[in-house]
């Protein structure tokens, strides 16, 4: 399968974990139409893909999800048999303001994608055969866990508690239902919180690395308690990478890091890291964080067994944490004019309120 011809739309392209994406896919498989497809909301940057913009391999169409005419008429211009759906409003603060938003986008927006997809690809002689449509989705959609040890795995019951929590565990239940009624090939991807190079700075680390460079305050959530799977971006996107070729069909993968850390454990590590980077003494942006009250519904703890994916198709992690943090911390210090242009605007005006561990 890596070696034929295809046309792929990745979904949310020009995003974080999409930028990533497209990037891999251009540069690993020439012979691969890659199609960036991108409303270009607020969280969406080309310039996150600069360096491969001009690749012959690689289109970029701006269109909302949510537009199934358009999205129709693309999947008929390329000859699309492959959909990566990574677009997606998905922070937690936003959905809280804006419910509406999220519902839109992640729940209309994916059905949009799952009926133009099926009245195309059920409109071709061979039908379903060699199409896939694959689903980026999030561990959030689980709810919470205890401090006992336990671990989301794929049997885990869905137990959304966020609007954005709600939103994806609709999308994916509508992707299932496609395969289930239609026997459209889809597969669902669940992730822990993804880190790295080229995130929109309301989430947590992009942003407190930010905050700590400009001696701005780092809001911490309650006591700063709650704990979260991480993975570095570029690891995510080599198991998207894997499953798309060598997933089974109709089946979910957990996709995680074995890397659990408390919030204030984070902030701590990135006020050390960026100060040494700095040439800061040793504790000099301590004194930058505040606590402050605790976010609606705020879900204790994440974490995901991604054993199944390990186990099926051989991924695992390629960076340990520390190490990530140090690459990424790197990347933010040195691209601060990327940093600036994205920061500027609107945005500024409710930047520092942002906190954000998903």
């Amino acid at each position: 399968m890596g070696n034929q011809q295809r046309s792929i739309v990745i979904t949310g392209g020009a995003g974080f974990i999409g930028s990533h994406v497209v990037r891999l896919f251009v540069n690993k498989y020439p012979q691969y139409n890659i199609i960036n497809l991108d409303k270009l909301t607020y969280a969406g940057n080309l310039e996150n893909l600069k360096d491969i913009e001009n690749q012959p391999n690689y289109t970029f169409v701006k269109a909302d999800i949510c537009d199934y005419e358009t999205i129709l008429d693309i999947l008929r211009q390329h000859n699309v048999d492959g959909i990566i759906h990574l677009a997606a409003e998905s922070h937690v603060d936003r959905s809280i303001r804006d419910p509406f938003t999220f519902a839109r986008t992640n729940v209309m927006g994916t059905l949009s994608l799952l009926q133009a997809a099926k009245t195309y690809w059920e409109s071709r002689p061979e039908g379903y055969e060699g199409k896939l449509f694959y689903h980026i989705s999030t561990d959030e959609v689980y709810g919470a866990l205890t401090f006992d040890g336990s671990l989301f795995t794929e049997q885990t019951k869905y137990q959304p508690h966020s609007p954005y929590s709600a939103s994806k565990a609709s999308s994916d239940h509508f992707v299932r239902a496609f395969h289930d009624t239609f026997g459209m090939p889809t597969i669902v991807t669940n992730c822990s919180n993804n880190y790295g190079p080229y995130q929109f700075p309301e989430k947590l680390i992009p942003l407190f690395i930010n905050n700590i460079r400009h001696r701005r305050p780092l809001p911490v959530y309650g006591k700063g308690e709650n704990v979260r799977d991480w993975l570095y971006v570029v690891d995510h996107a080599r198991a998207i990478d894997l499953i798309f070729h060598k997933g089974r069909v109709a089946e979910t993968y957990n996709i995680g890091g074995h890397n659990e850390w408390k919030n204030i454990d984070i902030v701590k590590l990135l006020i050390k890291t960026v100060d040494r980077l700095l040439g800061n003494p040793e504790g000099y942006s301590d004194c930058l964080i505040s606590y402050v009250a605790d976010r609606k519904g705020h879900d204790l703890r994440y974490a995901i067994d991604p054993t199944k994916l390990s186990r099926e198709l051989g991924w695992k992690p390629s960076l340990q944490f520390e190490e990530g943090i140090e690459k990424t911390v790197k990347w933010y210090l040195d691209n601060q004019e990327w940093m600036d242009r994205v920061t500027s605007g609107e945005y500024e005006k409710y930047y520092e309120a942002f906190y954000a561990n998903r």
